[in-house]
């Protein structure tokens, strides 16, 4: 079924069209219908399905059928996000879903000033977009009114059940009328999910989009066995035999991401890091500079970047294997977004293949491994342009420089 089909306003259908949008992924097909008749929804997919126009495309439609006009009577839908990155990132899709309509949407997160966000909401909107810290800061100060809400969207539930936001969530709900929609979305679905869901949405509808393998079809992924010493030759050497390639690389820490930026610029490779240690305007800035292709090397930890949308990205590099098995469904899935195919690639040391091992139990299936012989191993080491292998002063060196950064946030 195409979206011409859909019993949505024309101005939808027109910016769908504009954005190529034809035919509905799996989630959209099965979440828009009983969106669009007021059912609460809780659904479960993976990252990369389109889960985000499967619930911007049927709530424009009802808050344009039901004409929103006073805006200054208060926001009429909340979205909950646990990142501010995300929070942008679904911001502009409601902006460009709504291109032809009339709805205002907008939103808030800390990190910056918030006077330019308070004057943005005095003038009125229709959707908000928001973090949970920024957002009560502004609900207490009495910027934001939420006795309107008539749609409650909680997104990437299960992160931000890790980050804590738990009781965050939980005194939103004090603040909303009892009569809404509630739409629930998570990558993931366990008891501590399913009871904060059912503890939000009346007989919900229930979606769930998980296949045998999570991982999208058109990733390719696979691993090699190295060294955790040697990781940064062979990152080198992938790089350089990709030149024109778009190469995004997780690691665990915001330590590990600027030890490896360092060994790359050594290699004389252009590298940049994001990480919670950035200032915001910063952070903002890495990642549209990233999608626009100013620099094709981006190294990022899981909670910098999980949920974003990089167009284009041809490579993802787990660096260092993930803390948590979901999260490399996450992380690879940065790659081969919509139609497009990528290319995900593990390094796996000795030490991280107790992780390796759950991660296979999560995904149902065993990630291909790469074979590098003695030889070709012992030829990237000995052909690389970083010859300074003193690690423990690197590190030190690290640790002072973010050290240094922390205080002058504080000031």
């Amino acid at each position: 079924m195409k979206f011409e089909k859909y019993s949505i306003s024309h101005q939808i259908k027109n910016s769908l069209e504009k954005m190529g949008y034809k035919r509905p992924t799996d989630i959209q097909f099965k979440a828009i219908p009983p969106i669009l008749k007021g059912e609460d929804v809780l659904g479960i997919a993976q990252t990369g399905t389109g889960k985000t126009a499967a619930f911007v495309i049927p709530v424009l439609h009802l808050l344009l059928s039901r004409k929103v006009q006073k805006r200054k009577d208060g926001i009429k839908c909340i979205v909950m996000v646990p990142t501010r990155e995300l929070a942008m990132q679904i911001t502009g899709v409601f902006q460009k879903i709504g291109q032809f309509t009339k709805i205002n949407s907008f939103c808030v997160f800390g990190g910056v000033e918030q006077g330019p966000q308070i004057t943005k909401l005095e003038k009125g909107i229709d959707v908000l977009v928001a973090t949970p810290g920024r957002m009560f800061d502004l609900v207490s100060q009495g910027h934001i009114r939420l006795n309107r809400v008539e749609i409650l969207i909680l997104d990437e539930a299960d992160h931000m059940l890790d980050l804590g936001f738990i009781k965050d969530i939980r005194d939103l709900i004090y603040h909303l009328p009892e009569k809404r929609q509630t739409l629930f979305f998570s990558a993931t679905i366990d008891e501590k999910i399913k009871k904060l869901a059912y503890s939000l949405v009346k007989n919900p509808i229930r979606i769930e989009i998980s296949p045998k393998d999570p991982v999208s079809k058109n990733v390719d992924h696979s691993l090699a066995f190295i060294e955790m010493d040697d990781k940064r030759f062979f990152l080198e050497r992938l790089i350089n035999e990709n030149p024109d390639s778009k190469i995004l690389v997780f690691v665990r820490t915001k330590v590990r991401a600027e030890r490896v930026a360092k060994a790359m610029g050594r290699a004389e490779i252009e590298a940049f890091t994001l990480h919670g240690d950035k200032e915001q305007k910063e952070r903002l800035s890495l990642l549209s500079q990233f999608k626009n292709d100013k620099f094709k090397v981006l190294i990022a930890t899981d909670v910098s970047a999980r949920g974003i949308d990089i167009p284009n990205v041809d490579y993802v590099i787990n660096y260092d294997m993930p803390d948590q098995a979901e999260n490399y469904v996450h992380r690879v899935g940065r790659t081969g977004r919509g139609v497009q195919k990528g290319t995900a690639v593990s390094f796996c040391s000795q030490k991280e293949k107790d992780i390796l091992t759950e991660i296979e139990g999560f995904i149902n299936n065993n990630i291909k491994v790469l074979e590098i012989s003695k030889t070709d191993y012992k030829d990237t080491l000995d052909f690389t342009n970083d010859h300074d292998s003193n690690w423990k002063n690197l590190l030190k060196e690290q640790e002072e420089s973010l050290k240094l950064r922390r205080k002058k946030k504080k000031k």
